[in-house]
């Protein structure tokens, strides 16, 4: 499990980089830290559990097609692992005490060679090391409709400056065009999700789907 006072790198510590934030809807406490090896466990926990993530272990922006649809699921998940060995994290974790309850990818928005070549994100400019991008949220079942994917959104912004990050991507849906969506359909995160936290609207390639900028500055 990911110990507040496990020994790390400054710009990777879980320590300097923790955060707590108390959701507005409840009184409970829920605590963001950068995924590291340590935490390989409570990652596992999240993503593992049921459902796309699964399978995708957050390799589906980092694969051409025919590599995805080639490398078998054990693969991928040690992918993720030594990713998330490395420095800086692709991601947070969020806990509810010592519980894993989310996940979310973040990332130098080079990191991710499909967006480069999708249509959604064209519109958005060439990347560059200081322009990052939020590609996934995972909020475990039990958990969903409890704060956490906001509170995952804050600390994936904290974490993206920490790591000299001035712009932040993301790429979400819009349920209020579309009210069908899926909870699996939403893993990009929402229009509200992202205008909680600050971003704009930049582009609107298809009347479900947003890009959404925050400009962090110097």
């Amino acid at each position: 499990m990911c110990s507040l006072r496990e020994e790390s790198p400054p710009y990777t510590s879980l320590e300097s980089h923790s955060r707590a934030y108390s959701d507005g809807m409840n009184d409970e406490l829920l605590r963001v830290v950068p995924a590291s090896d340590t935490c390989w466990p409570d990652v596992d926990t999240v993503l593992g559990e049921r459902g796309d993530s699964a399978q995708c272990w957050c390799q589906w922006f980092k694969l051409s097609s025919s590599e995805y649809k080639e490398i078998p699921t054990a693969e991928m998940k040690e992918r993720l692992h030594e990713q998330v060995a490395g420095v800086p994290s692709p991601g947070v974790l969020a806990f509810l005490g010592d519980e894993p309850v989310g996940w979310c990818a973040v990332e130098q928005r080079s990191h991710y060679p499909v967006l480069a070549r999708s249509r959604v994100v064209r519109a958005a400019g060439p990347a560059d090391p200081a322009h990052w991008a939020v590609t996934c949220f995972v909020v475990r079942m039990g958990f969903r409709g409890r704060g956490v994917a906001r509170t995952l959104l804050r600390g994936a912004i904290e974490h993206a400056s920490a790591n000299g990050a001035r712009v932040i991507d993301g790429y979400p849906v819009d349920p209020a065009v579309r009210p069908s969506l899926t909870s699996a359909e939403k893993y990009h995160g929402t229009v509200t999700l992202f205008e909680s936290a600050g971003f704009a609207v930049i582009a609107r390639p298809s009347a479900t789907r947003a890009i959404m900028r925050l400009e962090l500055g110097d």
